[in-house]
């Protein structure tokens, strides 16, 4: 059987590109190497996981009439739905969501949006997977700024999803935008946010804030990242959204600095923390906002995490670290030709080196896929010394050593929306909530 002949979808569903593709983009492949060739490392491991109902994180476009309702992404360049009832990629729940939310809509009668006339009450789903319960976190993008636009959908949505839903909730949306999410959401029913165990400790996802799709892969990225950190080290994270990776080095930490402009993100950080002992909260520092205008994150700071839109890294924030360098930047890259912009500037001088990097298929059969790196600061005094990595006599060698794969699980190993399957648009990944269509 043909890739075309597997998914029932293709065509014209453009969400998978690269569709039973198992190799890297092209694009990715020839960056990675200029990069490793630069700073003279080995070919860097690729970590997948299983591709197959992988996506707990789904936004689709709700389109069509209330007698035919359709909910899915649009083809590339245009606004002509794609209906995908059986997505393979998305998580059984998402496509079930997407079911009892197009039966509720023919029963009620509530009109799909419609993008040349704005018109029609409901215009996009958002559905989230909560791992450890099973159940989703529904919300609903309506044309209007209450609940009301919406009729009696979201009684008939609960009632069908009865146990199977976490959390319901409406977005507010009422211009003539090519933006999802509006700045207004409202609980409807159910819990506040999602929970997730990530690295030990419980983390959480308001539902307007940035999450990975792929989770099974995010944990594989979180372990990494964990084990480039010694302990007892202050440390700062930027772009940290809810603080699924620095909050579980609070433990071992003896600072943990927070860096998150959207609203959503430091709810679901202040959740997280809520959840941790006393004595780990008593070592942090949230400094709010933009991280270009809290450069003061990497001041006397040991390990920096980074972990910034596909963008990358905020022309102050970048300056900032090249200016004063932290013993390791450790950085969760999206965006591959961002990140080789940054490296271009923050090794120019020589005061940091590229030490690793790891590529994990976030995004698989798309042209995208999320680079791990990382860099140390190289040695200006004796303290430096025991940070080298593979160095043999120092207390912290062990946890510096560059990372050997440690099997098949390490070569065989999607969150953000690049042109995926939950993306109705090829866009830049934000915080905050407001993502647009191409």
């Amino acid at each position: 059987m043909s890739p075309s002949e597997a998914c029932p979808h293709r065509p014209p569903c453009p969400g998978c590109p690269r569709f039973g593709e198992t190799d890297l983009p092209d694009a990715a492949r020839t960056i990675l190497e200029r990069l490793a060739a630069r700073a003279k490392l080995p070919e860097p491991p690729v970590h997948r996981a299983p591709v197959h109902g992988h996506r707990h994180r789904a936004r689709l476009a709700v389109r069509g009439t209330a007698r035919a309702p359709a909910i899915g992404l649009f083809e590339r360049g245009s606004h002509r739905i794609v209906d995908v009832p059986d997505c393979l990629v998305h998580h059984p729940l998402v496509n079930e969501v997407a079911r009892v939310v197009r039966q509720a809509i023919r029963e009620t009668g509530v009109a799909p949006y419609d993008d040349t006339t704005h018109r029609g009450a409901l215009r996009y789903l958002q559905v989230v997977v909560e791992r450890p319960t099973g159940r989703a976190q529904v919300v609903l993008v309506g044309r209007g700024e209450t609940p009301e636009v919406l009729d009696a959908l979201p009684e008939a949505v609960e009632r069908s999803l009865g146990d199977r839903l976490q959390g319901l909730f409406f977005n507010a949306q009422p211009e003539r935008s090519n933006t999802i999410l509006g700045p207004r959401t409202l609980r409807l029913a159910g819990a506040s946010a999602t929970r997730e165990r990530i690295g030990g400790v419980d983390v959480f996802f308001p539902p307007a804030a940035f999450g990975q799709n792929h989770l099974p892969l995010f944990d594989r990225a979180a372990e990494r990242i964990a084990a480039l950190v010694p302990d007892g080290l202050r440390i700062a994270e930027a772009y940290c959204g809810v603080g699924a990776l620095g909050l579980p080095l609070l433990g071992r930490a003896s600072e943990v600095r927070f860096n998150e402009r959207s609203p959503d993100g430091l709810a679901g950080l202040e959740l997280g923390l809520a959840a941790r002992p006393a004595s780990e909260r008593a070592r942090v520092r949230i400094l709010p906002g933009a991280a270009g205008d809290q450069t003061a994150l990497v001041d006397d700071v040991d390990v920096l995490l980074v972990d910034p839109p596909r963008r990358g890294l905020d022309e102050a924030l970048r300056e900032a670290i090249r200016i004063r360098p932290p013993r390791r930047l450790v950085y969760l890259a999206c965006g591959l030709e961002a990140l080789e912009r940054d490296l271009d500037t923050l090794l120019a001088d020589g005061s940091l080196r590229l030490r690793g990097l790891e590529v994990f298929d976030f995004f698989p059969w798309t042209g995208h896929v999320e680079t791990l790196a990382w860099c140390d600061r190289e040695p200006d005094g004796p303290e430096s010394l025991a940070w080298r990595d593979h160095e043999p006599d120092g207390p912290e060698s062990l946890a510096w050593r560059d990372h050997e794969p440690d099997g098949p699980e390490s070569l065989a190993w999607r969150d953000h929306e690049p042109d995926g399957p939950e993306s109705l648009a090829r866009r830049d990944r934000e915080r905050d909530g407001g993502e647009s269509l191409a």
